[in-house]
C-alpha cells in the first residue's frame, strides 16, 4: 500500500499545527498592514492589480495560497509555487522617485512579503495564547523557508529562527515609509466598501479584526503610520480574549469552511493528522529531557 503524501511540511510540523488556527485571520490583515509599508512593495501591488476593487479576491487567494502548500500534497504545493512565480516574472514595478524599474521577483521585495507574513502569523498566534515555545518558534521560522523557495527566493538567505528574523527587521526598517499607497491599504483595510446590506457586518465584526491586527503591529509600523496603539499589554490581552472566542467555534465546523483545504489533508493522512496545539505541547515534552521540561517552559 502507498502511504499517503503529507506534503511540504507534514502534521510533525510547527506549520501544520499553527496553520489551522483561526487566529490566522487576524494575522493575515496584520501582514498586509506590514507589507504596505515598503514602498516598492506596495506599489508593486498597487500598480498591477486593482487592490480597491479586488482586496478581498487577493487576500483570498493568499490564503489559498497559504492553505495549498500548508495541508496540500507536495505536487499540489510545487504547482502553486511554479504559479506564482510564473506571474511575477511578468510584472513590473516602478520606483516613481528614481524612474527605475524592478521586477516583482525581485529577491528584496519576496523577502520583504515573506518575512511580513512569518512574523505576523507567529507573533499574532503566540500571543493570543497559542502554546509555543522559543524553540518550536525558531522551528517554524525555519519552516517557513520550505515556502520562501516556492515563491523563487533562495532558502539560505532567508531568516530560519526568530532572532535572524528581528535582525532583518532592523535593517530594513530605514528602507519602510508610509506612502500615498501604504495611505491606501490603511484606508481600505480600516474601512473596506461592502454592499450596504453588509454595512453593520462591517462595523460589528470587520472593524474589530482590523483594528486587533493593526493594534498587534510592531512600534515602528505604528510611528509610520502615524497612529497610537494601547500598550503591548492591553493589546496582548485583546488577542487572547480574541483566540478564546475563536477557537471555540468547534472545531469541524470551522475545518469545513472553504476551500477545505484542512479537510481535504484529514481525509488524505487520517483523522490523527488534524491540526491541534496539544500536538506541539507533547512535541515539547517528548523533546525536553525527563524533568526539564517545567524548567525550559518557565524559561521560554
Amino acid at each position: 500500500m502507498t502511504e499517503a503524501d503529507p506534503g511540504l511540511f507534514g502534521p510533525a510540523s510547527v506549520t501544520w499545527q499553527l496553520h489551522g488556527d483561526p487566529m490566522m485571520w487576524v494575522a493575515g490583515v496584520r501582514a498586509l498592514y506590514l507589507q504596505a509599508l515598503h514602498p516598492l512593495a506596495v506599489r508593486g501591488v498597487m500598480q498591477n492589480s486593482d487592490f480597491r476593487e479586488d482586496a478581498w479576491g487577493r487576500l483570498m487567494r493568499t490564503a489559498d495560497f497559504v492553505g495549498t502548500i500548508t495541508y496540500g500534497t507536495t505536487d499540489a504545493a510545487e504547482k502553486a509555487g511554479a504559479r506564482v512565480r510564473r506571474i511575477h516574472r511578468l510584472l513590473k514595478v516602478t520606483d516613481p522617485e528614481t524612474g527605475r524599474t524592478y521586477g516583482v521577483d525581485d529577491p528584496g521585495l519576496l523577502l520583504w512579503v515573506h518575512c511580513a507574513e512569518a512574523d505576523s502569523y507567529l507573533q499574532v498566534l503566540r500571543r493570543s495564547g497559542y502554546p509555543l515555545t522559543a524553540r518550536q518558534a525558531d522551528q517554524y521560522i525555519g519552516e517557513h523557508r520550505r515556502g520562501a523557495r516556492l515563491v523563487g527566493l533562495d532558502p539560505d538567505r532567508v531568516p530560519a529562527t526568530t532572532a535572524q528574523l528581528a535582525a532583518y527587521f532592523a535593517r530594513v526598517r530605514p528602507q519602510l515609509a508610509r506612502t500615498p499607497e501604504a495611505q491606501d491599504v490603511d484606508s481600505f483595510l480600516r474601512k473596506p466598501p461592502v454592499h450596504p446590506l453588509l454595512v453593520p457586518a462591517r462595523t460589528l465584526l470587520w472593524r474589530r479584526v482590523a483594528t486587533l491586527a493593526y493594534q498587534s503591529l510592531p512600534p515602528f509600523a505604528h510611528e509610520l503610520y502615524g497612529r497610537s496603539a494601547p500598550p503591548p499589554a492591553a493589546v496582548d490581552r485583546r488577542l487572547r480574549a480574541t483566540g478564546t472566542v475563536l477557537r471555540a467555534v468547534p472545531a469541524r465546523l470551522r475545518r469545513r469552511l472553504p476551500p477545505g483545504h484542512i479537510m481535504n489533508a484529514m481525509a488524505r493522512l487520517g483523522p490523527g493528522s488534524r491540526p491541534t496545539p496539544y500536538t506541539l505541547k507533547r512535541q515539547a515534552a517528548i523533546l525536553d529531557a525527563p524533568g526539564r521540561v517545567r524548567r525550559r517552559q518557565q524559561a521560554e
